[in-house]
């Protein structure tokens, strides 16, 4: 037992953990990346938490390594979740869902969603934000990351739906953070506290330069780069809301232990029209065709993720189960015979909602008698259960990949680009040219209507030369991506993959802006360091995984 580990045991009431299995565990998440962790904390409630802070605090002088890193599910792709100092286990007891109503709901950050969307549905509403790793994610990475899904062309993202947090801050307090009118900010920036002088400095920061931070937030459907400073402070409304802040942060400027969401109605309803597009030179037109129509979700995936899928068919058991597995089988079987018209080289998934039945079959007959000239094979999926089959090829791809392809392994670091849909057209074969180029074997999913990819190359990390292909790679992606007034990362935030990125994106001045941000928040960079303002091209490149 080391001596951190012995004095952080006596200052919690939560599990200390610095076995060599545990480390190693928690060296990575869904990311390219490793960093092992010193040890483990599973605090067991906010007090715990506090503890930790202040002992960081107390023994930064002495090691100038100690940090902390919230880390709940470990799905994130960007290496937001790993570190090598202390590892703030949300997920062992940080889980109670206290309260859901019809329209809210109480809970804290380790739940996963697939246990708070169940309490959610038992009063008819949910949290439409969900990722496509719903089955795997928890609610305080949803908040971290600012996360998005299929739903969000309707109905937004994480930051939409966020009320309220309890966060502990840089002082080792805990603080409550929900939206402020003009009184009760003056009342916050009055305070002779670490808390009033934080308002106090982000109001300065906010105000001074109002007019240039509202200029550089991206023209994009979604966004989760950088701080969100433009929507913190609002002059026409007089509203100031660090929960914009606090959402998307990665947990670099304080650990969230609370959450309070808005709920909404679940659709009564849903069904899908499937479209098998040969070739996507007409994809630009379809694309604004079907928004249009204002369907719920627009997604899509390419011809790797469908046969992966086929490949791998035997694998959703652990999904469906071998009941639900044979059902499905049977449901594939009349889109077997359909795609002896040749393979697709994108399926779309056309959602719509409603109330009924046959509000739902109406819209997807009307969708589909208007995309007619375009000659795509299209299948109407008017319930839920006919459309399971097509849901569950595009939120599995990923996690079939990280398992199930040998010798090669998922590399997310060109994972969740964001074009205006107008560009796709000319953008999608230029970006296609350069997986081309550096030979990348990838799948391709993404939700159309945003305009959001998630392009999952597969390679052989372990061989230098495959390594090599990354920057290269990544540097034309992304110049593409901004190219066309982009954003780099939609759902899936910065973490160490796209922080180096953010002066390229946004430029130095503003980058100066969530840099002093950080150190309004976090002035001896405690939390989760090597983070978003604070990653490094060449730390994140120094720490990609050697061995899968």
């Amino acid at each position: 037992m080391g001596e951190l580990t012995q004095k952080l045991r006596s200052i919690v009431k939560g599990e200390v953990d610095d076995s060599d299995e545990s480390r190693q565990f928690f060296s990575h998440d869904a990311s390219l990346f490793e960093l092992i962790p010193e040890v483990i904390v599973a605090p067991k409630d906010s007090a715990d938490i506090k503890s930790l802070v202040r002992f960081v605090n107390d023994n930064r002088k002495s090691d100038k390594t100690l940090s902390l890193t919230a880390r709940s599910a470990g799905t994130d792709m960007s290496g937001g979740a790993v570190n090598e100092s202390i590892i703030v286990n949300f997920n062992k007891h940080l889980t109670a869902i206290n309260e859901v109503t019809k329209t809210s709901a109480h809970v804290q950050p380790g739940v996963f969603y697939r246990d708070f969307d169940k309490a959610t549905k038992k009063k008819g509403v949910f949290l439409p934000s969900y990722p496509a790793s719903r089955e795997l994610c928890t609610v305080g990475g949803m908040v971290a990351n600012n996360s998005g899904g299929e739903k969000s062309l309707q109905l937004g993202k994480t930051e939409d739906y966020v009320t309220e947090l309890r966060v502990v801050l840089a002082d080792g307090n805990e603080y409550i953070v929900k939206p402020l009118n003009k009184r009760e900010l003056t009342a916050k920036m009055s305070q002779q506290t670490f808390e009033g002088k934080l308002y106090r400095d982000m109001f300065e920061l906010l105000e001074k330069h109002y007019d240039k931070i509202k200029a550089a937030k991206p023209h994009v459907s979604k966004n989760s780069t950088g701080y969100n400073l433009w929507d913190v402070w609002n002059r026409e409304t007089g509203i100031f809301d660090f929960t914009k802040l606090i959402v998307g942060s990665q947990g670099t400027l304080g650990l969230v232990t609370d959450i309070k969401f808005r709920l909404v109605p679940a659709p009564k309803h849903a069904g899908i029209l499937v479209c098998f597009m040969k070739n996507t030179k007409d994809l630009g037109e379809v694309i604004n065709i079907v928004l249009t129509h204002k369907p719920a979700s627009f997604e899509s995936f390419d011809d790797n993720t469908f046969w992966l899928s086929i490949k791998f068919f035997f694998s959703f058991h652990k999904t469906l189960g071998w009941k639900g597995l044979i059902n499905l089988g049977l449901r594939l079987l009349p889109d077997g015979l359909m795609l002896l018209r040749g393979i697709p080289k994108l399926v779309l998934l056309i959602e719509f909602t409603g109330d009924t039945e046959e509000e739902v079959a109406k819209k997807i007959h009307a969708m589909k008698q208007t995309l007619e000239p375009y000659n795509m094979a299209m299948e109407e999926d008017d319930t839920e259960e006919e459309a399971k089959k097509f849901w569950i090829m595009r939120r599995e791809s990923f996690n079939l990949l990280r398992s199930k392809v040998k010798d090669k392994h998922t590399a997310p670091f060109i994972d969740d680009l964001v074009v205006p849909p107008a560009h796709l057209p000319e953008f999608l074969p230029k970006l296609n040219r350069i997986i081309r180029k550096y030979k990348l074997l990838a799948t391709v999913a993404g939700h159309m209507g945003d305009g959001n990819f998630h392009i999952i190359p597969l390679m052989n990390i372990e061989q230098r030369d495959e390594r090599a292909k990354l920057r290269p790679a990544m540097k034309e992606v992304n110049e593409l991506v901004l190219k066309y007034g982009g954003s780099l990362s939609g759902e899936h935030n910065d973490g160490m993959i796209r922080g180096p990125w953010l002066e390229q994106m946004y430029g130095r001045e503003v980058v100066r802006y969530f840099r002093q941000t950080k150190d309004i928040f976090d002035p001896d960079n405690i939390f989760n360091p090597h983070k978003k303002v604070d990653a490094t091209w060449e730390f994140s490149m120094a720490h990609i995984r050697q061995n899968f």
